[in-house]
């Protein structure tokens, strides 16, 4: 999996955060070529080092967070720790931290202190609500901003409680972005000359991540729980099938035309229920029943090949597993193994002129490269 072409190939990044946003950002930098070095509580390390689940080998978890990375434990409130780290920083292009906001000006290591050391550097403070404003030094996790955005309310189905979405998705989402803005403000570096600090609020990136719900709020609705379907667009949802659910997602009124001449009802796009997409999304109920009629005398995978023949995008509802080493996710070229703990994880989503980046590191043992930034090289 190692890429032929890696974007970031002699960029330097000390890595100071924890657990997920952070590491989530910088694993993608190091899968583009990034040399990261990631800083660590002696001792102990990263938090996520002690998170399940667990192999003979350690944290899967840890892994996948914390492939191609070396690791230096370092006292951040040790003088002399303090000393070699700035010294390491003068060496590096990119500074990434998820300290809570104020805590890295309590320990030197604020932009302001690292761009004495750097004029040019790229800092990236991610945080649940951002380095300034009255929420600022307010404690956050992923499921604190999933309620707090709206998206809580808007998951789920009509009859049922707020849902969190299946995933840290505002953390991982926050490493996107968090990724993003460096990348961008290395290009800015390269053409200005200049440094940025970047702040990543979580809320802000949940925020962002939800345009059909902003549209909507923006029109004077407010966005519900709308189960499985579209909140706008029709037919777009689960439906039976003989042995299971099936995913049919249909935008367009030409579309629509070809589902309803699969379906062997061609007179559905022609019933004014139906004749476009805010009519089908005012009039679902109705249509469902159309469509199940046709869905439900039939198996998930002849539905599957009939739609697929017909050009209507459709799925069967997978698991992880099956969505993963199934003949669609296998075919993807996925997943990657580390090479010392066996680990097998996610690789990175894009692909440079057809190739998967992929750092040739293992995700470190805490420590393993202590020695390589043993000492400061001059007095600060």
């Amino acid at each position: 999996m190692n890429a032929t072409k890696q974007l970031l190939t002699g960029v330097r990044v000390a890595d100071f955060s924890r657990v997920l946003a952070g590491p989530y950002a910088t694993a993608m930098l190091a899968d583009q070529g990034a040399e990261v070095i990631k800083i660590e509580m002696p001792g102990h390390g990263d938090d996520s080092r002690h998170l399940g689940p667990f192999t003979d080998s350690g944290s899967t978890y840890f892994t996948g967070l914390n492939r191609g990375k070396r690791s230096i434990e370092a006292d951040l409130k040790d003088p002399e720790d303090h000393a070699r780290l700035l010294d390491l920083i003068a060496s590096c292009d990119v500074v990434v931290e998820n300290f809570r906001p104020g805590v890295a000006a309590k320990l030197g290591l604020s932009y302001e202190n690292l761009k004495a050391v750097k004029p040019d550097i790229v800092y990236a403070s991610i945080s649940g609500f951002g380095q300034h404003g009255t929420q600022a030094k307010r404690p956050a996790y992923d499921t604190v901003i999933q309620a707090l955005s709206g998206l809580m309310a808007s998951t789920g189905f009509p009859d049922g409680s707020p849902t969190r979405v299946g995933e840290s998705i505002a953390d991982v989402s926050a490493g996107v972005f968090a990724a993003f803005g460096i990348s961008s403000a290395l290009f800015h570096r390269q053409t200005t000359g200049e440094g940025a600090h970047i702040d990543i609020p979580m809320l802000d990136v949940m925020l962002a991540m939800q345009p059909t719900n902003a549209s909507l709020h923006s029109a004077g609705s407010a966005p519900t729980r709308v189960g499985n379907r579209h909140p706008v667009s029709a037919p777009f949802d689960t439906y039976r099938a003989a042995d299971g659910l099936l995913v049919i997602a249909v935008a367009n009124d030409r579309l629509f035309g070809t589902l309803a001449q699969t379906l062997g009802k061609p007179e559905l796009a022609t019933d004014p229920r139906f004749a476009t997409d805010a009519h089908r999304s005012d009039n679902d109920d109705a249509l469902r029943i159309e469509i199940e009629e046709f869905t439900t005398g039939r198996t998930v995978t002849e539905l599957c090949e009939i739609f697929d023949a017909a050009g209507i995008p459709n799925s069967p509802v997978l698991d992880f597993a099956e969505a993963v080493t199934g003949p669609i996710g296998s075919d993807r070229d996925l997943t990657a193994t580390d090479p010392r703990s066996g680990h097998a994880f996610l690789g990175h989503p894009l692909l440079v002129d057809g190739t998967r980046p992929a750092s040739a590191l293992p995700a470190p043992r805490l420590g393993e490269h202590n020695a390589d930034f043993a000492a400061p090289t001059d007095a600060r």
